[in-house]
C-alpha cells in the first residue's frame, strides 16, 4: 500500500503556534484526569482505608494481569455535575486482561458518597454492559455500593435505561454465554443486592461485604425484628446460610484472587477472523497531531496527515482518491489488525455520501472494521446539492452505516455536528467505541450558524408584527443562545453526559483503537443485511 506522503512543515511557525495550543488543552486534560483519580473527598478516603479496605483503581490493577493496558472508560463523566463531588459518577469501568483474556470491569468507589448511583453513575453502568454485549466480554463486577441515591430516585429508579437495567441486561449477556462474576467488597443492599444474585459466579469479603434487600433499620420498620447488619447480610449467612454467594474471601486481594481463577477456568477461546498482520509504527511521529490540528477548528485541514500519524508504516490505501473528494475512504492497519477508514475532509456532497457508502458496503462484504474521523459540520446545502438529491444519498450513508454487521469506532478529531454525526457513526448508531479529542464539539449545528439562523427567523417575526428593532437589540436577545452553544458543545460537556466513552490525548488514539479492535474480536460477525436504499 502506498505510504501517505506529509506535506507537514514542523519547523513553520503555524506548526509551532497550533502545537503551543494543542499542548495546553492536553495538559489541561491530564491535570482533570488526575484530579478525578482521587476519588472521594479526602475524610472518606481515610475512612476506606482505615477498614482494610483497597481503593477501587487499586483493586482494578491487582484484578488485570501485571503491566497490560487498562482501557478506562469515561474517565470524566460527571465532570461538573453535582456540585463536582461525584468524580468519575462514582463509579470505573473499561476494558483490562484478566488471566490473558479481554474483559470487563465495573466497580464500585466507595470513597464517592459510599459508591451511590447518581444518573450519570447508572449511565455509565449501563454503557459498560452495553459494550460488554456488543463485544461479548466476560463482565467483572467489584461492587462497594450503597445502591440508588435516593433525594435523585426519579431519576435513576424507573425508566428503561435506569437502575433496573443493569439487571436486565445481566440476564441477557448471560443468556447469551457472556460471563457475569462478581465480589462483593463493600454494601450491596436493596436493588444492588440483585447484581451478584444475577451473577453467574460470586464471592464475599467477610467482615465487609454485605447483601440484603432491606438494610436493620427497614427490617425493624417492617417487622419488628432487630437483627445486625452481619447476621442479616453478611458472608457467612450468604455463603453457609443462604448460598446467595459462592465464596467466602477473606479480604480484598482474596476475593480478587478467586476472580482471576474463575476467568482462567471459563474455557473461552478467541476466535479472530481477521487477518492480523505484523503492527508496525506510522512514519511519522505521532506527536505531530499537536501541529497539525489548527487553533480554530473550522479552518480546514487535510485528514490524510493525522490519518498518516495512527496507521501501521503511514500506508493507506485509498479508495475512489479523485471522486467525492470531501470524503476520505481506504483500507489501512492499526496495531496488526486491518481496518477501513473514513474520515472527513470538508462537508458532505451527494458525491462523497455515495462514495462512503460503497466503502462501507466493502468493508461489511470482508468483514473489516471501520473507523470513522470525525471532522464534520454537515450536509452541504442549497438547491444544487438537493436538486442533486442529497438527501437520498445522505440516507444511503445512513443506513450503511447504522445496519453494517462489523465493529466500528469512531474518533471525533474536531466538529461533529448535525446529520454528519449521524452518518459517521455518532453515539445513537452504536460504534463499539467512541472517543473524543481536545478538540473535539458536538451540536446540532455551529453555533454561529444556529444563532443566525435565529436571527433571521426573529427579524421575519418582528417585521410581521411590524415592530421596529435594532442589531443591538437582536444581539442582546441571541448572545445566551450562541453562549448556550459554546458551552454545551464543548468536549467536556459531552464527555460528562457520556455522549463519548472518554476524552483522550491524540497520540493515544493508535494505542487505543488497537487494543478496542482487539476486544471486539471476542464477537462472532454475522452477515450484513442492509434496508432498502433509494436510487
Amino acid at each position: 500500500m502506498a505510504v501517505i506522503k506529509t506535506r507537514v512543515k514542523t519547523d513553520s511557525d503555524q506548526f509551532k503556534a497550533n502545537r503551543d495550543h494543542y499542548l495546553s488543552l492536553t495538559e489541561e486534560l491530564r491535570s482533570r484526569l488526575e484530579e478525578v483519580k482521587q476519588g472521594g473527598p479526602k475524610h472518606m478516603r481515610e475512612k476506606h482505608e482505615a477498614r482494610g479496605k483497597l481503593f477501587v483503581r487499586e483493586r482494578i490493577r491487582r484484578l488485570c494481569d501485571p503491566d497490560t493496558f487498562f482501557l478506562e472508560l469515561s474517565p470524566l463523566a460527571a465532570w461538573d455535575m453535582y456540585d463536582n463531588e461525584v468524580p468519575a459518577a462514582g463509579i470505573i469501568t473499561g476494558i483490562g486482561i484478566v488471566c490473558g483474556k479481554e474483559v470487563m470491569i465495573i466497580a464500585n468507589d466507595a470513597t464517592v458518597k459510599g459508591g451511590s448511583y447518581h444518573p450519570m453513575t447508572v449511565k455509565k453502568h449501563v454503557r459498560a454492559q452495553e459494550i460488554a454485549m456488543q463485544n461479548h466480554l466476560p463482565t467483572i463486577y467489584l461492587v462497594d455500593s450503597g445502591g440508588a441515591f435516593l433525594p435523585m430516585q426519579d431519576e435513576v429508579f424507573p425508566d428503561s435505561r435506569h437502575f433496573g437495567r443493569f439487571f436486565f441486561n445481566q440476564a441477557q449477556l448471560s443468556a447469551k454465554g457472556i460471563p457475569q462474576i462478581c465480589a462483593v467488597m463493600g454494601m450491596c443492599i436493596a436493588g444492588g443486592a440483585y447484581v451478584p444474585a444475577m451473577s453467574d459466579d460470586a464471592a464475599m469479603v467477610r467482615k465487609q461485604g454485605t447483601i440484603y434487600i432491606g438494610g436493620p433499620p427497614l427490617v425493624k420498620a417492617a417487622t419488628g425484628e432487630e437483627v445486625d447488619s452481619e447476621t442479616l447480610g453478611g458472608a457467612d449467612t450468604h455463603c453457609r446460610i443462604s448460598g446467595v454467594a459462592d465464596y467466602y474471601a477473606l479480604n480484598d486481594d482474596d476475593a480478587i484472587r478467586w476472580v482471576r481463577d474463575v476467568v482462567a477456568n471459563l474455557n473461552r477461546v478467541k476466535k479472530p477472523y481477521l487477518e492480523v498482520r505484523e503492527t508496525e509504527e506510522p512514519l511519522y511521529d505521532p506527536e505531530e497531531i499537536y501541529g497539525i490540528i489548527p487553533q480554530n477548528i473550522r479552518q480546514p485541514f487535510d485528514i490524510r496527515e493525522i490519518i498518516a500519524r495512527i496507521v501501521d508504516g503511514s500506508r493507506l490505501h485509498e479508495f475512489k482518491a479523485l471522486y467525492g473528494m470531501t470524503i476520505v475512504c481506504g483500507w489501512a492497519h492499526i496495531m496488526g489488525y486491518p481496518v477501513g477508514i473514513i474520515a472527513n475532509n470538508g462537508v458532505i456532497f451527494p458525491e462523497s455520501a455515495m462514495k462512503a457508502t460503497h466503502f462501507i458496503e466493502l468493508a461489511a462484504q470482508r468483514r473489516i472494521p471501520l473507523v470513522y474521523l470525525h471532522n464534520i459540520t454537515g450536509f452541504m446545502v442549497g438547491s444544487q446539492t438537493e436538486h442533486g438529491g442529497l438527501p437520498k444519498h445522505g440516507a444511503k450513508f445512513i443506513t450503511a452505516t447504522a445496519t453494517a454487521n462489523v465493529p466500528k469506532f469512531s474518533v471525533m478529531v474536531g466538529a461533529s455536528v448535525g446529520a454528519g454525526n449521524y452518518a459517521m457513526c455518532g453515539r445513537g448508531y452504536d460504534p463499539n467505541l467512541l472517543l473524543t479529542w481536545p478538540s473535539g464539539y458536538i451540536s446540532v449545528m455551529g453555533g454561529e450558524q444556529a444563532t443566525e439562523t435565529l436571527r433571521q427567523i426573529k427579524i421575519a417575526e418582528l417585521q410581521r408584527r411590524g415592530e421596529a428593532y435594532s442589531e443591538e437589540e437582536l444581539e442582546r436577545i441571541l448572545e445566551p443562545t450562541l453562549e448556550d452553544y459554546r458551552t454545551k458543545s464543548t468536549p467536556y460537556y459531552s464527555t460528562a453526559h457520556l455522549w463519548d466513552d472518554g476524552i483522550i490525548d491524540p497520540v493515544d488514539t493508535r494505542k487505543m483503537l488497537g487494543f478496542a479492535i482487539s476486544a471486539s474480536l471476542n464477537a462472532p460477525i454475522e452477515p450484513t443485511r442492509f434496508g432498502v436504499f433509494r436510487m
